[in-house]
C-alpha cells in the first residue's frame, strides 16, 4: 500500500468516524490540536485504524509522533513491513 492509499485511509477514518474537518489533515498539523480527540476518543481511533488496515499499534509506537505526518509514517512501516 503507497502513502497515499494510506493518508487517503486514516484521513477517511479521522473525517467519517470523528467528525474532523478535511480542510485541518495536513502532513505537519500537530495530531492532538488537528483530531481535538480526548482519551477515550485515541482508544477508539487506534481501534479503527488496526481494524481497517489489519494492524496491531501499542503506545510504545506512538513515541515521537507528534503530527499527522508522523502518524501516516507510522502506518506506512507497521503496514509495509
Amino acid at each position: 500500500m503507497t502513502i497515499e492509499e494510506i493518508k487517503e485511509k486514516a484521513d477517511l477514518i479521522f473525517v467519517d468516524e470523528f467528525e474532523v474537518e478535511q480542510e485541518s489533515l495536513v502532513p505537519d498539523a500537530v495530531l492532538k490540536d488537528a483530531l481535538e480527540l480526548d482519551s477515550l476518543d485515541y482508544v477508539d481511533l487506534v481501534v479503527a485504524i488496526e481494524s481497517c488496515f489489519s494492524i496491531k499499534l501499542v503506545a510504545e509506537d506512538f513515541q515521537g509522533v507528534e503530527t499527522l505526518q508522523n502518524f501516516y509514517d507510522l502506518l506506512d512501516s507497521k503496514i509495509n513491513d
